[in-house]
């Protein structure tokens, strides 16, 4: 599947000044927001609002997280039909997935990205999440290495200042894959959509998200065994209690200067 739209358009300005200068003219790369459909096995599931990046990761992200599939050669066949008014993905899953599908899209009315939206049963907003047996091996410096580095990883957001990235770092703080979207946990989605289809393990590394740690991203990293979250903002109450629920290594604040790495 190719991508149709681009994930910036030039759109014109009018600059005006605090000095009382007379405005000028200006063009400036602003990041694409568009509906994006989601089928699956032809039942309506989903509409998130996203960047029309790399879409076939997205959605192979999305179902593992939505416990839809387990692994990536579950997802048969990804087909993108594009619109003036937004993209719909039309993804065919394995038979064995099917029973899964109609169980979750029953529970969802509504859909945003935010994780309670469009969920009527408590019980399936806040579900199990598997213990992270994953060690993280990266050390603080590796933490340090990779924020510092991070924005040269994120040509979309230099372009237009509004998308986040998440970033899959090796143990040593290199960077290794990135992605980038309006939605932090589209991004997410993305990164883990793509290590599922590349076969790729986070041997010892981290995720790094340029984000606040919302409950959402705790529970994506540990069904991605994911050893490591870090985030550049700060977490949630319920982010903390997931993350130590399931064992998953929580650094949040990361800056420059400093971090802060929640006690177990």
């Amino acid at each position: 599947m190719h991508d149709h739209t681009p994930p910036a358009i030039d759109i014109p300005f009018r600059r005006i000044h605090a000095d009382g200068e007379p405005p000028d003219a200006i063009a400036r790369a602003v990041a694409v927001e568009r509906p994006v459909a989601i089928e699956f096995n032809g039942i309506g599931y989903a509409v998130m609002m996203a960047t029309p990046a790399d879409l076939d990761d997205f959605v192979t992200g999305f179902a593992f997280a939505e416990r839809l599939v387990t692994r990536a050669d579950q997802v048969i066949e990804i087909d993108r039909h594009t619109r003036d008014d937004g993209d719909l993905l039309r993804v065919t899953l394995a038979a064995d997935c099917a029973e899964r599908v109609v169980e979750r899209a029953r529970h969802r009315v509504s859909e945003s990205s935010c994780g309670l939206c469009g969920i009527e049963n408590l019980a399936q907003a806040i579900r199990p999440l598997p213990p992270v047996t994953a060690t993280p091996r990266a050390t603080d410096g590796a933490v340090f290495a990779a924020l510092a580095t991070l924005r040269a990883h994120q040509p979309l957001n230099r372009a237009t200042g509004a998308v986040h990235a998440a970033a899959r770092v090796a143990a040593d703080g290199r960077l290794v894959a990135v992605r980038e979207d309006v939605g932090r946990h589209n991004a997410f989605d993305k990164l883990i959509g793509a290590m599922l289809r590349a076969g790729a393990d986070w041997d010892g590394g981290f995720a790094l998200l340029s984000s606040r740690c919302s409950y959402e991203l705790v529970e994506k990293a540990a069904l991605a065994q994911c050893p490591q979250l870090v985030t550049i903002s700060a977490p949630t109450s319920l982010a903390i209690a997931r993350a130590r629920d399931c064992g998953l290594k929580l650094t949040v604040l990361a800056r420059p200067d400093a971090m802060l790495e929640v006690e177990a």
